[in-house]
């Protein structure tokens, strides 16, 4: 059974692991000195970062997200458990909370693209290079 909690710091480690994988598995499309960059980036401030955490009966967290305010900064689950609903389990907690999310997803990784708009989420705008710059078009999106 999957539940929903606050991540604390000893959750540090494996949320950055899931960072990592997660990545992996679905921005090929990022240079290897861009992946670790943002990589030792992530590795600074997702630890100590205010997450909701998708755990399994064993309290190991599976997947995550982070939000700032109405803004989904950040969704990532574990590739070993992808397709269980976890994803969407996060984003419907989001939106019991903020029921107007926004979001932006890199327009190259189309497996997300697909899944927040399977999910009710349409375009609003794009932009050319990412939040630090680099070139890495983004989608933005909004509920509804």
């Amino acid at each position: 059974m999957i539940t929903l909690r606050t991540s604390i710091p000893a959750d540090g480690a494996r949320v950055v692991a899931i960072w990592a994988a997660a990545v992996d598995a679905t921005h090929d499309f990022l240079s290897a000195e861009d992946r670790a960059a943002i990589g030792e980036e992530v590795a600074g401030f997702l630890p100590s970062a205010p997450l909701t955490l998708a755990v399994d009966a064993d309290d190991r967290p599976l997947g995550f997200m982070l939000l700032d305010g109405a803004h989904m900064e950040a969704l990532f689950i574990d590739p070993a458990c992808r397709g269980q609903g976890i994803g969407r389990r996060l984003v419907e907690q989001a939106l019991a909370l903020h029921p107007a999310l926004t979001t932006d997803v890199n327009e190259q990784n189309g497996q997300a693209v697909g899944f927040y708009t399977r999910l009710g989420f349409v375009p609003t705008g794009r932009s050319a290079r990412d939040g630090q710059g680099r070139p890495y078009p983004l989608v933005h999106l909004k509920f509804g």
